[in-house]
């Protein structure tokens, strides 16, 4: 092949020369002078938006022109070049100038190469192949964008941003399908990722939850769909009391994180009834979440997404040499699900309910006995506490009952009473909190507390957001990876098997060319 002229190589970026001499000339003229600093950076943002445009037009247009220019040169007797695609067919014939457009971070630009065919079968494109381009209009790098504006904001919010950085290059309905593409391949990007090891006395802990998003009614699940579409209200406008909208349908979350030992004792977390006086130490600090991995999702059942975080767990201690920690709110179905699937891999693990969960039973409690926001109220839950850290709430449960009965509660006046009564002792096993503190393990659900929050509260639970299936789960998977922290290891990921996908064959290639 004769070498390419670096001169004309340079001369094919001609306009976007001219267009950098043109912002240049603007900026030393002096009529730039009265403008301010704000001003300039509004000039040089939208011209030096065009002024890359054009140089990626040019760049283009050149390698179309070598294209060309290699084709041309080839005399009919030395043309023996084979042009094969996917399906190992031959294309024969070529057809110079066929052109498409590409919606990337600069603007829209023209991309033109040569196409190769035959009779009732498809084009092939080797430029294709060598820029990777994709399927449809927009480039990889605006889809990228796109993706991280709609996982952090609204689809208008992430549009506004997009039009502000690259002009009007993407619809909010193209945004949508962008991002349900760009999570494809999140579950096998998990698969093939190996977590860093730990020592065998750092904690192997996991937590799950669930938490409900708005769905369209036609991505509800069947018996939330039926009682939407059969509920008949008390009211027009508004629901009575005790009325649901049948309008949520639930995502699992589950996270697996490491956590080293910090031994506590149960002042450490509550203080006593009569509070800490100066002279007390200072309360040792609990455990503190280490490699933390979110999973989430809406379209998978619960066992599964609770089979995924074993999966997780597994990798990180495959031996069974470290202690494994669960901690749940008290769900009974997700206790049966977690059980069973520790059973199924017959793995010995520690369940615990979150202390939190716990206090909120026993505030209620509190409130059969004492008006709320008192000191006394408030001394009656820290020592009941107390008893439950100490491993005792089996205890706890005998003096609510036989406080209640002595006071002669009945009816409402006594459900908050009997329900903490009932939670207690239906839990006593996964209340073993003296155990927890004394080994340093943790004892509350803040970590996936604040993942439901945060992965689903703050973006799938935006005012006025209705959700589709594939469009929430896509931003769910998303934003637990981006949390995750691997977003941009996922995305070259991403890359590679689009570019398989799209240019299918043994070699990674949708031609051989072959002289």
């Amino acid at each position: 092949m004769k070498p390419y002229d670096t001169f004309d190589a340079i001369d094919s970026f001609t306009a976007s020369a001219r267009a950098f001499e043109c912002l240049t000339g603007t900026l030393a003229a002096p009529q730039s002078a009265a403008l301010a600093h704000h001003e300039l950076e509004e000039l040089v943002e939208v011209r030096g938006r065009e002024l890359l445009r054009l140089l990626l037009q040019d760049h283009f247009d050149l390698r179309a022109a070598r294209e060309r220019d290699q084709i041309q040169e080839r005399s009919p007797a030395a043309d023996t070049e084979v042009v094969r695609g996917a399906d190992g067919l031959v294309r024969p014939h070529r057809e110079l100038g066929h052109s498409r457009k590409l919606a990337c971070l600069f603007g829209t630009v023209t991309v033109t190469r040569t196409a190769w065919r035959q009779k009732g079968l498809i084009n092939v494109y080797p430029t294709d192949v060598e820029l990777s381009l994709p399927a449809g209009r927009h480039s990889f790098g605006l889809r990228r964008l796109a993706v991280l504006e709609a996982v952090r904001g609204s689809y208008d919010q992430a549009k506004r941003a997009i039009d502000g950085r690259c002009g009007k290059v993407l619809g909010k309905r193209q945004a949508e399908q962008l991002v349900i593409a760009a999570a494809a391949d999140v579950d096998d990007f998990y698969r093939g990722t190996i977590p860093l090891p730990s020592t065998a006395s750092t904690a192997l802990v996991m937590q799950v939850d669930g938490k409900g998003v708005v769905m369209r009614p036609e991505a509800l699940r069947p018996a939330t769909r039926k009682a939407h579409l059969n509920a008949q209200h008390a009211l027009r406008t508004r629901l009575a009391p005790g009325e649901k909208p049948h309008r949520k349908r639930m995502a699992t979350l589950a996270c697996v994180f490491d956590s080293d030992p910090a031994p506590r004792r149960p002042h450490d977390v509550i203080a006593p009834p009569e509070g800490r006086n100066a002279t007390a130490r200072t309360p040792r600090s609990g455990p503190r979440a280490q490699r933390k991995w979110l999973t989430a999702s809406l379209i998978h059942p619960p066992e599964q997404v609770i089979a995924a975080a074993f999966d997780q767990a597994v990798a990180r201690d495959r031996d069974h040499l470290r202690n494994w920690v669960i901690l749940v709110d008290g769900a009974r179905h997700q206790l049966d699900l977690i059980q069973a699937e520790a059973d199924r891999r017959d793995i010995e693990v520690h369940i615990l309910l979150d202390f939190v969960h716990v206090t909120e039973y026993i505030w209620d409690a509190a409130h059969c006995f004492h008006k709320p926001g008192t000191p006394a109220a408030e001394a009656w839950v820290a020592g009941h506490l107390t008893t439950i850290l100490h491993g005792q709430a089996d205890r706890a449960a005998v003096e609510i009952t036989t406080q209640a009965n002595r006071a002669g509660l009945h009816g409402t006046r006594r459900e908050g009473a009997n329900a903490c009564v009932r939670y207690l002792t239906g839990h006593f096993d996964q209340l073993r909190y003296d155990t927890a503190l004394a080994a340093g393990r943790p004892i509350a659900t803040g970590a996936i507390e604040g993942a439901c929050r945060h992965i689903v509260g703050d973006r799938l639970d935006i005012t006025g957001a209705r959700w589709g299936l594939n469009g929430a789960e896509a931003i769910l998977k998303l934003r637990t990876l981006a949390d995750n922290g691997d977003f941009h290891t996922y995305w070259a990921f991403h890359l590679a098997r689009e570019h398989k996908r799209l240019y299918p064959t043994p070699d990674q290639h949708s031609y051989d060319l072959t002289a």
